[in-house]
């Protein structure tokens, strides 16, 4: 199914795509993936919180029951790993994403919208095409802070500072986000708690990225294939141990 949704004329993207993220388990017996209406989870498990590297599944509920779909693929995490970030799971002891630290979030959490430098791409997610204008606010002091938005609807100066233009074709001379996933991690848009996290397009094999997960270009294409937004997908990243520790607890597939 061929899906695309126009830019349209507001502050953010990403605050629309956000729209639902909000729907917070505040216990940690929650078995949180129990909900039936939720058939797709996207699993990514790491050695450890230190891995650059990480293993991915996909998952679909049929019958009540987690099935693995297709083949386990490797994936790119941050330059220095994995630490919780902020989404569907309850707040945790330990280390916590933070602007910058070259992290990428850990926990559960809900998909945004899909992106691309493409008119449009095969797909039953939301997807915008991105533009020149398009940019990701990675900047702490800024009240579009974790937000995608058009610089031609907030003006240059609310872009100023911004290292995350969504055309790096045109920018950077690479196509790391000619299709890709927004990660609904920090949907509050705390200041400093960490921005900007995709699903996106990698440089090679074992290249780290700055806090998001990278995959090769036919992986993500069959992602985005896969995934529907009806069906209301998670995306799940954690070490193994913690995986192991939170196995039964949160209610997650168990691996192949």
């Amino acid at each position: 199914m061929i899906k695309r949704t126009l830019i349209v004329m507001a502050t953010s993207l990403l605050a629309v795509a956000n729209l639902g993220a909000k729907d917070t388990m505040n216990s940690e017996q929650g078995a949180f993936l129990a909900d039936p209406d939720i058939k797709q989870v996207v699993m990514v498990i790491s050695d450890d919180w230190d891995a650059q590297v990480a293993q991915q599944y996909r998952f679909e509920k049929h019958h009540g029951e987690w099935k693995v779909i297709g083949d386990t693929i490797p994936v790119n995490l941050g330059r220095t790993g994995l630490a919780w970030g902020i989404g569907l799971h309850p707040k945790q002891a330990g280390y916590h994403k933070k602007e910058g630290d070259g992290k990428a979030p850990a926990g559960i959490f809900d998909f945004g919208m899909a992106f691309g430098y493409l008119p449009e791409v095969a797909t039953k997610m939301p997807y915008s095409q991105m533009h020149e204008s398009n940019y990701c606010i990675d900047v702490n002091a800024s009240p579009l802070y974790n937000q995608i938005v058009d610089q031609k609807v907030v003006g240059v100066p609310a872009t100023k500072g911004s290292t995350e233009a969504m055309r790096r074709d045109l920018f950077s001379q690479d196509d790391l986000y000619k299709k890709g996933l927004v990660i609904q991690h920090n949907p509050d848009n705390i200041a400093d708690a960490g921005s900007c996290i995709f699903m996106h397009l990698w440089r090679g094999p074992e290249s780290a990225t700055a806090g998001c997960t990278s995959m090769q270009e036919s992986e993500m294409d069959a992602l985005l294939a896969w995934l529907d937004q009806q069906q209301q997908p998670r995306y799940v990243a954690l070490p193994q141990h913690e995986y192991l520790a939170k196995q039964k607890v949160w209610g997650l597939p168990k691996l192949p």
